[in-house]
């Protein structure tokens, strides 16, 4: 099985990014401990990330296009007014769950809210890179 892991904005800048939110572990740390967890529940990964809006769209094409079983997307800033993103993430046939790095709900007020949690199977935020075992987990339990 295969999933595709979609990072948001700002993302490639882990490790020296508001270390306060999002810990001193760079992207590559995330990457790696993604892989091994996918690994380790017999999941293939396509890990990307992309600071425009555009290419986050082409890569949830994509997604469609190459009939993945699942789709973790963690669309940072985008998430919260990104209509664009969520009418691309409208096309595909497989579960999509949401992940945030920090808990969303205590950022300042206007990142509280989600364009997307509503058509995502799951929504999971403030679990810093565990967030991400908790997704592909819940594609274990579910595929």
């Amino acid at each position: 099985m295969n999933i595709m892991i979609i990072n948001g904005p700002n993302l490639d800048m882990l490790g020296v990014y508001r270390t306060d939110l999002y810990g001193i572990d760079d992207y590559d740390e995330l990457c790696f401990q993604i892989d091994q967890w996918a690994e380790d529940l017999g999941f293939g990964t396509d890990i990307r990330q992309s600071n425009y809006e555009g290419e986050i769209i082409d890569f949830i094409h994509n997604a469609f296009e190459d009939d993945y079983e699942g789709v973790i997307i963690n669309p940072a800033a985008f998430g919260q007014y990104s209509y664009a993103i969520r009418d691309a993430l409208l096309l595909l046939k497989c579960p999509v769950v949401e992940v945030y790095i920090p808990d969303i709900t205590q950022k300042e007020a206007l990142r509280g809210n989600s364009v997307i949690k509503d058509i995502c199977a799951k929504q999971i935020y403030g679990k810093g890179f565990e967030g991400y075992k908790e997704a592909l987990q819940f594609f274990f339990d579910i595929l």
